[in-house]
């Protein structure tokens, strides 16, 4: 779990797509009571440690979107988050990887001794 969490490449599971969720308000909510604690002498340094923390959630929803089956710019369709969050994931591999949950991809062990369709 969180392997290349800043990456747009690849498939994350429906739980790294929350957790990251969950990360992303926590570290925002906390920078965002410092800034307007400690008032407007800091509130120039917000926009600079926003800037990497909206990188990590645009790229974990983009790899959340491939794990469906979609184009990351799925993501900027309002309330999609919600279809992501409760969404299955597509079975085994597509364009984007391998399913994270070893479901369904070519070679792994469920799959052994079960016939493979020629494509």
């Amino acid at each position: 779990m969180f392997k290349n969490p800043f990456s747009f490449e690849g498939r994350i599971r429906r739980t790294e797509y929350g957790l990251s969720y969950l990360i992303y308000m926590a570290i925002y909510l906390g920078v965002a009571m410092f800034v307007s604690r400690a008032g407007e002498s800091y509130s120039i340094i917000f926009p600079f440690l926003l800037i990497p923390l909206l990188w990590f959630l645009l790229a974990q929803g983009a790899k959340r979107c491939h794990d469906r089956g979609n184009s990351g710019w799925y993501q900027i369709i309002p309330f999609y988050g919600l279809w992501m969050l409760f969404g299955e994931s597509d079975y085994g591999s597509n364009e984007y990887g391998d399913n994270p949950k070893r479901q369904g991809n070519h070679g792994a062990i469920e799959d052994i001794g079960q016939s493979v369709e020629n494509e």
